[in-house]
């Protein structure tokens, strides 16, 4: 997730049998300060029944060691990994690096929430008893290990991973560092299970798909090629979500999403009985006369502005006069509050969760915790996670796991530096690059044009007001892939928001969907 925030998920219901638990790592050379840190794995089995097949697998728990150039350590990476039993040849068999966002977020939440083989019965919106404990692991039918195997990452700061030895904040808190760490990351890992020949997959959730187009990048510069990337609840250009004075785009783009959640609360007269149709018919409207009447600004007549300002209202749910009073743009903190009115507020993450503020007279909402959505599942992915490692995977720390942090989102360097497009810009600017952007979807492109066989799937939330579905197509349509690249980009929607699987009607759409293209996104599928 991408803001501070509370995100997560959990899930999991537990099928272990007698762990198996070992130690792998450096020799133990010790210095008058301290021991060398090792590389720590516990190892467990289940099974799990998928689309009436029952797949047997081992979890391994633990930690890699990244180092730097001179081979001191650095960090301690957390990981949980499944993988199918029974294969004969693993390079047959896909493996799938999944994450999430933040930054600041561990990987719990896309594990136990949805696509591992463990997950929590999530609270649906306005099941207010539900969010309290106890809360439910069950079986995952809907688990992508049918199709790949999985191996889901914390990042440094987040879940179990931490800094250590040479180690420092400025090596991992960053869009370019970050996916530095997750590059070595995945190269010790497919390294030491023998997993270069596999087919091999990016999963990302909200940051994490921020992560993913760096990440693809410096992988495929290392020779490790992608077969696909699958970015859930995407944001690359951050721009295109920044309310910021003079930044129009951000209106424009979060205007469907806008539709989307006032079509659910039925906030819209008449309300049109399709959300598919009715979304691109406001899309049609926010790329076209919306987005015309902003770019002229204050030489917009007064005409012209009432006429726009009478189409959003109908769009939206919200008066015409607010409209007209805020200059045709409504920021989304403003739209969650005055949407339903006596002082609820829609969530961010997911506008099909609403929550009492605390100060609704105030022009700011009172400090509620992360919002509607995250308020709801924080309590059964803290406790759902940490139950599941310590009884069902048998992993035990003295630490606390770390489901979300704030120190790496406050140290977080969002400069992004984009490499020259030619030889012409060797130079400019600084030595390393032409310019420090906040855009990392050329990146994502310099990937797919280096890596032509890698395809790209696109998974969005219809409520999602966090990382809009609007500001995503955007993106991807000026990211600067070339056309003849253009079918290996795979688009598809869902009723729910950020968090795609908090819906358990699209959780085996999602399943679905994700099985498919990576059939189809593996050589010879």
């Amino acid at each position: 997730m991408m803001q501070r925030i509370l995100a997560t998920l959990l899930a999991g219901a537990a099928l272990a049998v007698a762990p198996v638990i070992c130690v792998a790592g450096t020799s133990a050379k010790t210095s008058v300060r301290m021991a060398q840190p090792k590389a720590r794995t516990v190892v467990t089995h289940g099974s799990v029944v998928v689309d009436g097949e029952r797949i047997d697998y081992t979890a391994t728990t633990g930690t890699i060691i990244l180092r730097d150039k001179a081979g001191k350590p650095t960090a301690s990476m957390f990981y949980v990994a499944y993988t199918k039993d029974g294969v004969r040849d693993p390079a047959t068999r896909p493996v799938t690096f999944a994450y999430n966002g933040g930054p600041g977020f561990a990987s719990a939440l896309i594990d136990v929430g949805g696509v591992g083989p463990r997950r929590i019965e999530w609270p649906a919106p306005g099941r207010i008893h539900a969010e309290q404990p106890p809360y439910r692991l069950v079986p995952n039918a809907y688990s992508i290990l049918k199709s790949t195997d999985l191996v889901f990452i914390d990042a440094v700061g987040t879940g179990y991973s931490r800094i250590i030895g040479a180690g420092k904040p400025a090596m991992f808190y960053g869009i370019n560092a970050d996916a530095r760490s997750f590059t070595q990351f995945i190269e010790r890992y497919i390294q030491r299970n023998g997993r270069f020949e596999s087919p091999k997959f990016l999963l990302g959730e909200s940051y994490g798909t921020t992560r993913s187009a760096v990440l693809a990048q410096d992988l495929v510069a290392k020779g490790v090629y992608l077969d696909g990337v699958i970015l859930c609840s995407t944001v690359l250009d951050f721009p295109t979500v920044n309310f910021t004075p003079g930044n129009g785009l951000p209106y424009e783009l979060y205007l469907p999403s806008y539709a989307a959640v006032a079509w659910y609360h039925h906030r819209l007269d008449p309300q049109p009985p399709h959300l598919a149709a009715f979304v691109h018919k406001v899309e049609r409207f926010a790329g076209g006369a919306y987005a015309h009447a902003l770019f002229e600004g204050s030489a917009l007549t007064a005409t012209r502005k009432a006429q726009i300002a009478a189409r959003l209202a109908r769009y939206t749910g919200l008066p015409v006069s607010l409209w007209e009073r805020s200059d045709l743009r409504i920021p989304l903190s403003v739209f969650q509050r005055r949407l339903l009115g006596d002082g609820v507020s829609t969530a961010r993450f997911d506008g099909r969760f609403t929550t009492p503020e605390l100060q609704p007279l105030l022009p700011e909402p009172g400090n509620s915790a992360a919002g509607a959505s995250m308020t709801a599942i924080w309590g059964a992915l803290t406790a759902g996670f940490d139950s599941y490692l310590h009884h069902v995977l048998d992993y035990h720390s003295a630490r606390i796991y770390v489901q979300s942090s704030g120190t790496p989102f406050r140290d977080w360097d969002w400069s992004h530096y984009q490499p020259p497009l030619s030889q012409l810009d060797q130079g400019v600017g600084t030595n390393e690059s032409v310019m420090r952007v906040k855009d990392v979807a050329p990146a994502l492109a310099r990937a797919m044009s280096n890596d032509p066989g890698m395809q790209l799937m696109l998974n969005n939330g219809w409520f999602d007001m966090a990382t809009p579905f609007f500001a995503t197509n955007y993106t991807i349509a000026h990211m600067g892939l070339p056309a003849s690249l253009d079918h290996n980009i795979h688009e598809y929607y869902y009723p729910v928001g950020h968090m795609l699987y908090l819906n358990p009607a699209v959780l085996p759409q999602l399943s679905r969907n994700i099985d498919a293209f990576i059939a189809g996104a593996t050589r010879g599928g």
